[in-house]
């Protein structure tokens, strides 16, 4: 009826929740360390997340690995490098910042332990961030875990080869 008017369709509504969602998850890594190279190697990911009902199962776990991946990224390998006397960005290029390949990440395990949320009608909760937060601690933590026996139990990120190699060899010294 509106549109034969030439009037447009529209309309209006607020919805305020009662409180704040709340997901939460965890994840657990397994890495091996080549002590000759100081490769790492991701074994195992597995994540259980609670995002409440999931309204797209697969479109959660797409973001949940994508994200993932990201946070491999940011504690294996990505670095914004700077040439210390000219302040130049020298990792301005795909050609030149490291980012994880698919090589590098094995078939995730993602498991979901659904609770609904009891603030909104549809008892969902957030999901956008919860891979790229829980994947660096849990790479780091991993890594951290296989180079105790040298006595290493802490390294910055990103956790390069070469910054492996180097912990283990002053370790060793």
């Amino acid at each position: 009826w509106m549109r034969e008017k030439g009037e447009a369709l529209g309309a209006l509504g607020r919805f305020v929740t009662e409180a704040p969602t709340f997901p939460n998850g965890t994840h657990i890594c397994e890495v091996e360390v080549d002590p000759e190279t100081g490769a790492v190697g991701i074994v195992k990911f597995t994540v259980v997340d609670d995002f409440g009902n999931l309204v797209n199962p697969l479109l959660a776990a797409g973001q949940v690995h994508g994200g993932v991946v990201q946070g491999i990224g940011q504690a294996l390998v990505e670095e914004a490098v700077y040439d210390p006397d000219s302040g130049q960005l020298l990792t301005g290029s795909f050609m030149d910042y490291a980012m994880p390949r698919a090589a590098d990440v094995p078939m995730l395990d993602t498991e979901w332990n659904v609770v609904p949320c009891r603030t909104n009608p549809l008892g969902t909760k957030g999901a956008a961030e919860a891979g790229a937060i829980g994947a660096p601690p849990a790479v780091i933590a991993a890594l951290t875990d296989a180079l105790s026996g040298y006595g290493i139990d802490h390294i910055d990120m990103p956790a390069t080869p070469a910054k492996v190699w180097a912990a283990i060899q002053r370790a060793r010294a």
